[in-house]
């Protein structure tokens, strides 16, 4: 990444609330919150989009899509950082997880779960191709209109700030509290073979 990023030790504002989140839980600065703390009020304008989309759908299926996204776009960045959050809101656990990004049979995710999965996977890789086909299977599992938009909105979402971190070439740091095992199928989700199958090649 060639882009300077703020001081920490200079750092104000909402600058200095991102660093000193991720000082608080990790006791380092990520690459990835350096990189957003260049525009803090993009970042400030990204975390409210969220704050309007997960009341409606919940943690479970916001981190849900934002994982399937993140899957299908290969973000090493948001599949370390949104699995170790799957992890510690008790959402999943990591066999769930590995068995998730892998694509495998175990993964304890019912039929509501992979449909959720499933359109976040094809926003983030065919989304020209969509039809009111994708959005019925949504509303056949449960959900209402204003949740299927928010999932639309979470999936899509993902890849806006996923690409930007992948565009700028910013680092994958390790991110603790994952087991070697887990942290390994996190980094290597393979978005060639999720693209193939979300747009039925």
């Amino acid at each position: 990444m060639i882009v300077t990023t703020p001081e920490i030790d200079t750092a104000t504002g909402h600058v200095a609330d991102m660093y000193a989140g991720d000082l608080r839980e990790d006791g380092i600065v990520f690459a990835h919150t350096r990189a957003m703390a260049v525009n803090p009020e993009a970042h400030q304008a990204f975390e409210a989009l969220i704050r309007a989309i997960v009341p409606s759908i919940g943690l479970r299926n916001y981190e849900l899509a934002t994982l399937g996204a993140a899957r299908a776009i290969g973000s090493q960045h948001c599949l370390l950082a949104h699995g170790r959050k799957s992890l510690r809101a008790g959402l999943l656990d990591e066999d769930q997880l590995a068995a998730l990004v892998r694509d495998e049979p175990g993964s304890g995710l019912d039929e509501a779960d992979r449909a959720v999965l499933e359109f976040a996977e094809k926003v983030s890789t065919a989304a020209a191709g969509m039809t009111d086909d994708d959005t019925l299977r949504l509303r056949e599992v449960g959900f209402t209109d204003r949740q299927i938009v928010d999932l639309t909105l979470a999936a899509a979402a993902r890849n806006f700030f996923s690409r930007a971190l992948q565009a700028l070439a910013v680092p994958v740091d390790e991110v603790p509290g994952l087991s070697p095992a887990l942290s390994s199928a996190l980094r290597d989700a393979r978005p060639d073979e999720v693209a193939r199958d979300a747009s039925g090649g």
